[in-house]
């Protein structure tokens, strides 16, 4: 019991020494520094805050341009596309030596092909397909004013976004909007070429001969068919100077398409 009581005391007073040591120390840290550790210290979290790019998000200023000034500029380009791309479609290849653009044998008649050319009369084939081509690259010269009238009927009240769109984003548009009118408008063309050049007559007696090989009854309307493809070369070229308009500054070679396309260089 005795022996208790001693350790007990001493372990007190052990405490009590360090107590007094370290009430020590407090002390000589407040005089030196001023920092008082009986205060806690208060934490504070370090936050991100995530930068509010709402207000940069979209660097283009166009301000400064009005609906009128954007359409007309996308018409403008448009219209180029148009005039530079009937002039390289409407001569002798420029359909059948782009690849781009150029009309097969059309998808109904592709077995017509296959079976020709196992039969070695790979030669009418081919024939056919030139004449096809032939028939697209004497109606595309027609095809400029109907083209041209669909660009300047077009309202466009979304003109900032086909701006800022892809980069073919107003030929899509003018696509979407005069496929039809251009088709009705266009395929008397496309009929009287394929007369002229002989395609009609030619795939007459493709088809004739193909009958009477195989037994079947094919036939197909070239009119329909030549006329859409031909159609759509037309816009696969103005799509491609549309694009080159939107990225290349050296193609923009009037004031209305400097200010209009300048503006979205950045986007």
């Amino acid at each position: 019991m005795r022996k208790t009581i001693v350790l007990a005391g001493m372990l007190l007073f052990s405490v009590s020494t360090q107590a007094q040591i370290l009430d020590a120390i407090k002390s000589a840290v407040k005089d030196n520094t001023g920092i008082d550790l009986n205060t806690p210290v208060k934490t504070t979290t370090s936050t991100t805050t995530p930068k509010n790019t709402s207000a940069t998000s979209s660097p283009i200023n166009l301000g400064s341009l009005t609906s009128t000034q954007i359409s007309s500029g996308l018409k403008e380009a448009l219209s180029l596309g148009v005039n530079e791309g009937v002039k390289k479609l409407g001569v002798t290849d420029g359909f059948l030596k782009n690849e781009a653009v150029k009309i097969l044998m059309p998808e109904k008649l592709r077995k017509v092909d296959t079976t020709l050319r196992s039969l070695g009369l790979g030669s009418l084939a081919d024939q056919g397909v030139k004449l096809l081509n032939r028939a697209a690259e004497d109606a595309v010269t027609e095809a400029a004013p109907i083209f041209t009238k669909a660009i300047t009927s077009m309202t466009i009240t979304d003109a900032k976004n086909i701006l800022l769109g892809s980069d073919n984003a107003a030929t899509n548009y003018l696509q979407t909007k005069t496929q039809s009118q251009l088709f009705t408008a266009f395929q008397p063309k496309v009929k009287a070429s394929l007369g002229k050049v002989g395609a009609d007559s030619v795939w007459k007696g493709i088809i004739s001969k193909y009958n009477m090989l195989t037994g079947q009854s094919v036939t197909t309307d070239l009119n329909e068919y030549v006329t859409t493809e031909t159609i759509n070369g037309v816009f696969k070229m103005v799509a491609e100077k549309e694009s080159g308009i939107r990225n290349t500054p050296a193609m923009r070679t009037t004031s209305i398409l400097q200010k209009v396309f300048g503006a979205q260089d950045t986007k």
